[in-house]
């Protein structure tokens, strides 16, 4: 696509916008008050908005390669910080997707450089779920129960979070694993319990 494109492309956008609601932007520069964050893979084929069927200010969206939570990683752990005090979400959602890049670049014992490290944290998950998925004999199924098993961890990981503990607390906060199914346009639920993830990682990461 030609870059001249976009500016077209936007000047549409905003006509179309305007035409079905003339305080639209007017509207919009007012805030958000979203009552979702989605952490989410940044693959150009999956957008948050599309699948959820959400408006603008609605949901407050975090992308990078596999959707990662990683502790160490100061630009997820800002987001969550905001969303959670700042913009008082009640909803965080790790959303993966099935045929992901990055768990697929993890499972193959290539030099990503750069990369690496990235990866090591799939390459951990893998670690920790080692004996279910060598017992998937299809490559393709363990590739997919890798995305799944991905994104519960991820969910345990903003668990860990001193600010999702306490907003859990405060006003029933909660996390939520999604995968969407790039063949078939569905969204699944993998139903993360997180009253119970909770309580068995509380006599370690008890922060509030």
């Amino acid at each position: 696509m030609d870059i001249k494109n976009v500016f077209s492309n936007n000047k549409k956008w905003i006509a179309e916008k305007l035409a079905s609601n003339s305080n639209y932007f007017n509207q919009l520069s007012k805030g958000q008050e979203p009552e979702f964050l989605y952490i989410g893979c940044s693959d150009s084929r999956v957008t948050a908005e599309d699948i959820m069927g959400v408006q603008p200010g609605e949901v407050f969206v975090h992308r990078n390669i596999a959707n990662l939570v990683n502790s160490v990683d100061l630009n997820v752990m800002s987001v969550i910080n905001y969303a959670v005090r700042h913009l008082k979400v009640n909803h965080i959602v790790v959303c993966g997707h099935y045929f992901c890049g990055g768990v697929k670049a993890a499972m193959e014992a290539k030099d990503l450089g750069i990369l690496n490290p990235w990866l090591r944290n799939i390459r951990d998950v893998y670690r920790i779920h080692k004996k279910e998925l060598n017992d998937i004999k299809d490559e393709n199924a363990r590739y997919n129960r890798l995305v799944e098993l991905n994104v519960q961890e991820q969910c345990i990981n903003v668990i860990k979070n001193a600010s999702v503990q306490q907003a859990h607390h405060q006003r029933g906060l909660l996390v939520h694993g999604w995968v969407f199914d790039v063949h078939s346009g569905e969204l699944i639920d993998l139903k993360i319990d997180f009253p119970k993830i909770l309580s068995e990682i509380m006599e370690i990461y008890r922060l509030e």
